[in-house]
């Protein structure tokens, strides 16, 4: 893989300035690898190459498989769209040969360009009018060029780690650029090999990078090692000031490290002993310090997708909300409303969540509606109910829309709305998206407006942190230097929804506090209504080593008079094999190369 010419792709007249959406489209610039040093343009071109192919979009619907969530293919949600790879996926045809989930070939072309950059970027000249900002420019860009590599590799080993006669193994570990003369028949190296390179890139990166990007006004508060070359206020704003918010800086960081930790603690990663509870409850700990801890939870953090007044008026140079760790996307379009709006809406309903999903969001004492104390009448099953569900999702009778109607799913209705009324636009489980939408669009005529995307929440390090420290000490016990605890971390959750018992408190979180095992399940199930459709599900439902073929069930319903009949058909079997928990290296690599040997099963 020889690259003496490289194609960027639209990168060499534009900085990186920001997320994927403020790139813009470019010329493609065919130019010799030695132009790398000459032309900081060009170097940065590699690491925005990095930064497209990230392999998350930012409302939490994959690119992967045509803007579908891996939700899809677990208990929480099933596609209207028969050709969906990841519904495929899920009623059995997943294979070393069709592997929708597949990370391979972009998360290593990723690496690539990461480490060509790094092997020339202290070479580069970034800045020819001064020392100082020559450094600056050079750690911008090297510190991004490390969590970018870091991030890819996660990505690569959750998707591709697995056992090998029974013992857990990692990927193969690439750090320097690579042409036709290097050798690609290398064995895998450990899980925990894996593990210690994610995070050394992570903590290179760190070395590099500010806590986060902002203008500073005084000197004073110039870094020392770059005042000692020279460097004042006006020079370090622009390296490292307001114009560079978007890029990854320490805050994101510390994210990754939370993600990583947590997944490498878990049961299915255990075995290689490459991670405990406790450390991961302390990466979580130090990426919640940025927003203050238990006390920066944001209150408005659980509907951020839909807070208006904030979406309409932001600038990519204003701060970011609490809620948000990595943002994402912010453009103003009808995309998502057209994919997941009902039909009566002139949406394609392509995600419907399933009535598991909905059967796991408690009612508003924070009870589970199959506890007798709980209040849930099966006559109206949606009445009283956690706040988060009719956020979250739509049922039957809920309000969408610029026009404000009401969403009628019962059979006879006079819209394409009830379950499977229409093949490809209705849906089949009798529920729709709501989140990620904004409920104010109209499709007819199409009239944009503008959405935020999150790639990390500070919500997701919250809820790794109450799992983590749960799992090394129990429920209330703070760990990892933190002053709160699990639950405290649950509390404040549920508090934030709208949870709370008749008496004022939370009864079912206080009763699940007295043993590690109950309040296991319940964070589980917070993680999984909080983190519904941001592409978590399949994931977790693996590293939990958790029952993978629920049968998903929907809703039917049924006009009886002035009631409703209520009715709860399976609407797909799932079809994973044991030895699914972990994902196939691709077939074509594991047939080329001897020394590459394939997880067991596949």
């Amino acid at each position: 893989m020889k690259l003496k010419n490289i194609i960027l792709l639209g990168a060499a007249a534009v900085a990186l300035t920001a997320c994927d959406d403020l790139f813009e489209p470019a010329l493609e610039s065919n130019l010799d690898i030695e132009q790398i040093h000459k032309d900081p343009l060009f170097a940065r071109g590699l690491i925005d190459n990095a930064f497209l192919v990230i392999p998350i979009n930012a409302d939490g619907l994959s690119s992967a498989s045509n803007g579908i969530s891996t939700d899809v293919a677990t208990d929480d949600a099933v596609t209207n769209d028969n050709d969906n790879n990841y519904k495929k996926m899920a009623l059995g045809s997943w294979t070393a040969r069709a592997n929708a989930v597949s990370q391979w070939n972009d998360r290593y072309h990723a690496i690539m360009y990461c480490n060509l950059f790094l092997s020339y970027c202290d070479n580069v000249t970034w800045d020819y009018s001064s020392e100082a900002l020559n450094e600056m420019h050079k750690d911008l860009y090297k510190g991004n060029a490390y969590a970018l590599r870091g991030l890819h590799f996660f990505h690569l080993l959750r998707a591709h780690c697995g056992k090998v006669d029974g013992v857990l193994t990692g990927v193969p570990i690439h750090l320097n650029f690579e042409d036709g003369t290097s050798d690609f028949n290398v064995p895998r190296n450990t899980f925990k090999e894996c593990i210690d390179q994610i995070m050394s890139d992570f903590d290179h990166a760190i070395e590099c990078l500010p806590t986060d990007y902002g203008d500073i006004n005084s000197d004073n508060d110039v870094p020392a090692k770059y005042k000692a070359m020279g460097a004042n206020a006006l020079a370090y704003n622009r390296a490292f000031g307001t114009l560079q918010k978007g890029k990854i800086d320490c805050q994101m960081i510390q994210a990754f490290k939370a993600q990583v930790a947590l997944f490498a603690a878990s049961p299915a990663y255990a075995s290689a002993e490459a991670m405990t509870w406790e450390q991961a409850a302390q990466m979580a700990v130090q990426s919640l310090n940025n927003v203050g801890g238990l006390s920066g939870m944001d209150p408005e953090g659980w509907h951020w997708f839909n807070n208006k007044e904030f979406i309409e008026n932001y600038s990519f140079r204003d701060d970011d909300p609490l809620e948000i760790a990595w943002r994402g996307n912010v453009g103003e379009n009808t995309t998502l409303e057209s994919d997941y709006y009902p039909p009566s809406l002139e949406g394609k309903g392509r995600i419907n969540p399933t009535q598991n999903l909905v059967d796991a969001f408690p009612t508003v004492t924070g009870f589970p509606i199959t506890d007798s104390r709980s209040g849930y009448d099966p006559k109206n099953p949606y009445d009283n109910r956690d706040p988060r569900l009719h956020a979250y999702i739509v049922c039957n009778g809920d309000v969408i829309g610029a026009k404000g109607e009401a969403i009628n799913t019962t059979e006879g209705s006079p819209t394409l709305d009830p379950i499977n009324k229409e093949l490809g636009r209705s849906s089949i489980t009798g529920y729709y998206l709501r989140k990620h939408l904004r409920d104010d669009v109209n499709l007819n005529p199409a009239a944009g407006k503008k959405h935020w995307g999150a790639r990390i929440r500070y919500t997701e390090i919250f809820l790794d942190y109450a799992e983590a420290a749960n799992e090394a000490a129990g429920p209330k016990a703070a760990v990892g230097g933190a002053n709160y605890s699990a639950y405290d971390v649950i509390k404040a959750l549920r508090h934030r929804a709208g949870i709370q018992d008749p008496a004022g408190g939370d009864a079912y979180l206080d009763e699940c506090a007295q043993s590690k095992e109950k309040m296991r399940e319940l964070i589980r199930n917070e993680r999984r209504l909080e983190l519904c459709f941001e592409n978590h599900r399949f994931w977790d439902l693996r590293r939990w080593l958790a029952p993978l073929n629920t049968p998903v069930k929907g809703v039917r319903i049924t006009a009886n008079g002035d009631s409703y009949n209520y009715e709860y058909p399976e609407v797909e079997q799932r079809n994973y094999q044991d030895f699914m928990y972990y994902g196939p290296i691709p077939y074509s690599e594991a047939l080329k190369y001897s020394n590459l040997r394939q997880n067991d099963g596949w």
